[in-house]
């Protein structure tokens, strides 16, 4: 106790370092799905929309089947173009699945309810071998 008093101020930085260390961690993020589960509700038949949320130039090195590409720039304005499907469930691709986290959080805002990240995003997809087009 008395180490902690005689050295407050490295205590501290030490536990606002963890802290912030840590937050990534637990902030908040929307719900994923894996390569596997994302595959499983595309087959289902039940209706799901694909949203790639890459640049121009990572969308046409290569996306999943039958994706619409919106840019998470454009989200914000182009996201009443899913009106029609918030009833079905939406998977959201990006590279690795930090931009996607963010895009589940605006489609939530927008009143969608069953809304998914692809986990690992489409680095992910890839290394599972699964088929991307061009």
């Amino acid at each position: 106790m008395k180490f902690i008093l005689d050295h407050i101020f490295v205590v501290a930085i030490a536990v606002i370092s963890g802290g912030a260390l840590l937050w990534p961690a637990l902030a908040p993020r929307g719900r994923r799905a894996s390569p596997l589960q994302a595959t499983q509700m595309m087959n289902r038949g039940k209706g799901t929309a694909v949203v790639d949320v890459r640049s121009n130039e990572e969308f046409a090195a290569g996306h999943l089947r039958d994706a619409k590409h919106i840019p998470l720039a454009d989200l914000g304005n182009r996201i009443g173009e899913f009106d029609k499907s918030k009833t079905k469930t939406v998977i959201v691709v990006c590279q690795s699945g930090a931009r996607a986290d963010k895009a589940v959080r605006q489609f939530q805002a927008a009143g969608f309810e069953d809304v998914y990240a692809l986990e690992g995003g489409l680095a992910a997809w890839t290394a599972a071998g699964l088929p991307v087009t061009k």
